[in-house]
């Protein structure tokens, strides 16, 4: 049984030391196929793109004639003749960007020429005859000594390519990882200048340059053409959405049995599918998180993880969490929370100021970085989209709670308390943990507009804690109404739970009295508006015989359940 070498993305060590490769190499005829010379392949991180640039890489190498040895028990080497016969051709400029995420411009750019220095280097030789002119050779030191001008940095790809076409006398493929990671690192810090030189850098290298054969660029996102790829109109980018190239990232459904079989994996199919399963890309569903499965492959008997999830910080979307005007996203979040599905429309031209102006841009952002993902196009730009599994799910509620309890100040355990006490029917101490939430918490909130919709998305956000064991659903059709928040127990010895949410404000000068009739007037609307309309229907329809119905009524910021004086 050949072992993992989990983590090396160095395509010749793997297959040189042979480790367990799950062979992807017709991309590369993919590649030479495509009547397009340079590629942009945006894919969420940990799919496989470091890899694959990397195999191509090698593939094409004419320095390094022996890798044709990789590549003989390959799919690839069962191709035409016409494709085998381009291995071992082409002179490389290999870089990648995947470390270019520093604090600061000076630091990232200081980043960036270190790895073009280093690339410089690794072709020393063309200073050693007469392939290059006396003043390109001093051009040549500087950029590999990093005392070059930041103009000299921006053209050396371009200066490059032409130095080893000269030498080589063959035209050259460039292979570009990860290039947006300075320019998503740079959001809200430096992007002015983070577009700015990767844009003068990807355009002198793939623009009108002949002596280019191929250029593949990997990333995330697409980021616009009009914010960086000016002017290249040679560049096709083949996003998550297209068919070409779809099954070259992320594993298939076919690869991912074939891996829990080799790796001895008895857990039931359907339990992992349900944690790491759940892409589509172009019209290949089930595509699989290859980090994810890889992890739970040599771990299997530790149980299921988040291996992907704990990649990332998931700064963005606890950054839409804690903005004040955002209960629409935080309400929507939560029908993902709940396996429900939403529709959005996706811009694959991403240009990041536009977030602050359009926050509906989030759910591009999301769903090309993998936190969400289409089941089907249902417009010229719209998708209906989902959360792919239940490993990312977790991701979702866990900012849930973290938003609850870090910025809202919401101690888990009072979380944990109430929400028990609200399923196990415990309705009085659910009303006293639900009155010190939100005393402490709800000023938060900005109840202006409609202040029934504010409060229906908070009982939400703190209802996700439970999102396990509960279907939790808002504002559907039931019986002859729309309920405010429906729990559909998975255990259907449970209680389910339907909530009607009313609100009242007081009057001024008003007798305490007065006012607390108004409230019991008003809880009993609610309780028989639940009655009447029958929200209670989709329970019963679910064999669920136990229910509570509920009804909370907002005094301004004060929440009353049960009748004063009960």
């Amino acid at each position: 049984m050949k072992e993992l070498d989990l983590g090396n993305s160095d395509f010749k060590k793997i297959i040189k030391n042979n480790n367990y490769f799950v062979d992807k190499s017709l991309l590369i005829k993919e590649v030479i196929k495509a009547q397009k010379q340079v590629i942009l392949l945006p894919r969420p991180r940990r799919f496989g793109k470091t890899l694959n640039l990397s195999m191509l890489k090698y593939f094409f190498d004419i320095n390094e004639p022996e890798n044709v040895n990789l590549f003989t028990q390959l799919n690839i080497w069962k191709t035409e003749e016409e494709i085998v016969q381009k291995q071992g051709k082409y002179p490389i400029i290999y870089l990648s960007f995947k470390d270019a995420k520093q604090n600061t411009w000076d630091d990232t750019l200081q980043h960036i020429k270190i790895e073009i220095a280093k690339l410089f280097r690794t072709h020393n030789y063309l200073l050693k005859d007469n392939t290059l002119m006396d003043n390109e050779k001093l051009e040549f030191e500087k950029i590999a000594n990093r005392t070059a001008h930041n103009v000299d940095f921006e053209v050396s790809i371009k200066q490059l390519s032409e130095y080893l076409h000269r030498y080589y006398q063959q035209e050259v493929v460039i292979l570009i990882d990860e290039y947006d990671t300075p320019i998503q690192a740079s959001h809200k810090k430096f992007y002015e200048s983070a577009i700015s030189f990767m844009r003068n850098l990807l355009s002198g290298a793939l623009k009108d340059n002949t002596f280019l054969y191929k250029g593949i660029i990997t990333g995330i996102l697409r980021v616009s053409k009009e914010s960086i790829f000016t002017g290249l109109n040679n560049v096709t980018a083949h996003t998550i959405f297209d068919e070409e190239f779809s099954d070259k990232f992320g594993f298939t459904e076919s690869e991912t049995k074939q891996i829990l079989k080799d790796f001895d994996v008895s857990t039931p199919y359907e339990e992992i599918k349900k944690w790491y399963d759940g892409y589509r890309f172009g019209s290949h569903s089930g595509i699989y998180n290859p980090w994810s499965i890889l992890n739970y492959a040599l771990g299997h008997k530790n149980g299921f993880k988040t291996f992907w999830a704990n990649t990332s910080s998931n700064e963005l979307l606890k950054e839409q969490l804690e903005d004040r005007n955002e209960n629409e996203i935080r309400e929507q979040l939560m029908q993902l929370i709940n396996n429900e599905t939403i529709e959005k429309e996706i811009d694959d031209n991403f240009v990041f100021p536009d977030l602050e102006k359009n926050k509906d841009l989030v759910w591009s952002l999301l769903t090309f970085s993998g936190y969400l993902t289409s089941i089907n196009k249902v417009g010229r730009k719209s998708y209906e989209l989902k959360i792919p599994n239940y490993e990312i799910k977790t991701v979702f509620q866990d900012i849930v709670i973290h938003w609850l309890n870090t910025n809202l100040k919401i101690k888990q355990k009072l979380l944990l308390d109430t929400t028990n006490w609200l399923i196990n029917n415990e309705i009085k101490r659910f009303e006293l943990g639900f009155k010190k939430i939100i005393g402490d918490t709800f000023s938060y909130f900005d109840t202006q507009g409609e202040p029934e919709n504010v409060y229906q998305s908070y009982v939400l956000g703190l209802l996700a804690i439970i999102g396990d064991d509960y279907i939790i659903k808002s504002n559907r059709e039931s019986g002859d109404g729309r309920y405010d928040v429906m729990l559909i127990p998975h255990d259907k010895n449970k209680f389910g739970v339907v909530i009607e949410i009313k609100q009242i404000a007081k009057q001024e000068a008003e007798k305490d009295i007065d006012f607390h009739k108004r409230i019991d007037e008003k809880i009993k609307e609610a309780l028989q508006q639940i009655e009447r309309n029958k929200y209670y229907k989709e329970l019963i329809e679910n064999k669920v015989s136990k229910i509570i119905k509920l009804p909370i009524v907002f005094a301004g910021k004060e929440p009353y359940i049960n009748l004063i004086g009960e």
